[in-house]
C-alpha cells in the first residue's frame, strides 16, 4: 500500500509542475504565416490571438476570398504552434498522476 503522505507531496508537486506550464504557455506568443508571409498571425499560447499583419500586396478588392484564406490559414498555423507548445510542456504531467498512483485514472 502506497505511502498516503508520499501521495499527497507527489499530487500537490505535480499540480505546481502544471500551474506553472500553464502560466508559462499563458506567457508565450508564437507567429503561424500563410502565402509565404503575405499574412502573419501571432498567437498566445493560450490560443488567443494577439495580433495580425496582412502585407498590402494582398489586399485585392476583387478578390476578398483570398485574403479570406489567408488570415485563417495563418491563425491556423499559430494555433498549430501554440498546440505544440503545449503538448510539450503539458504532455509529461498529463499522464503522470494516473501512471503513478495505482488505483487513479490516468488524464
Amino acid at each position: 500500500m502506497p505511502d498516503m503522505q508520499q501521495l499527497l507531496a507527489q499530487a500537490q508537486q505535480m499540480q505546481q509542475q502544471l500551474m506553472a506550464a500553464q502560466a508559462e504557455m499563458a506567457q508565450a506568443e508564437v507567429t503561424g504565416q500563410a502565402g509565404g508571409g503575405l499574412v502573419t498571425a501571432t498567437v498566445k499560447g493560450t490560443g488567443e490571438v494577439v495580433g495580425l499583419h496582412i502585407d498590402p500586396k494582398v489586399v485585392d478588392p476583387e478578390d476578398v476570398e483570398t485574403l479570406q484564406d489567408l488570415v485563417i490559414g495563418a491563425i491556423a498555423d499559430a494555433s498549430a504552434k501554440a498546440q505544440e507548445i503545449a503538448s510539450e510542456k503539458l504532455g509529461p504531467l498529463a499522464g503522470g498522476l494516473g501512471g503513478g498512483i495505482p488505483g487513479l485514472p490516468g488524464f
